[in-house]
């Protein structure tokens, strides 16, 4: 017997999120979206300013909703904007997208 969360697809990653957010976290997932355009622009111009910043906020934000790996990855992101590493921030702006794109939310 297979759970039917893992059943939709195997790359899916499933986050469980309260009841009460369910109006509010699909437009934080949309806004995360756009920011992926945002951070690619950002870095196209080599502005580290506003990566970092989105960074930070993605750090700020994620946890709260229920989305560690956008808090862990907000994180990083903002360090990368530090150290003005360009690879690495497409890295997390990749990672960032996968997630969004994996992402599947369960209400309790």
């Amino acid at each position: 017997m297979s759970h039917p969360s893992h059943s939709e697809s195997p790359d899916k990653i499933v986050v469980e999120i309260s009841r009460d957010l369910e109006e509010i976290v699909p437009i934080f997932l949309d806004n995360r979206k756009n920011d992926l355009q945002t951070l690619r622009d950002a870095l196209t111009r080599q502005d580290f300013g506003t990566v970092q910043n989105l960074g930070h906020r993605l750090k700020g934000d994620g946890g709260g909703y229920g989305f560690d790996a956008i808090t862990e990855i907000g994180a990083m992101m903002e360090q990368a904007a530090k150290q003005q590493d360009g690879s690495m921030i497409e890295e997390h702006i990749v990672r960032l997208k996968d997630f969004l794109r994996r992402v599947s939310v369960v209400y309790r």
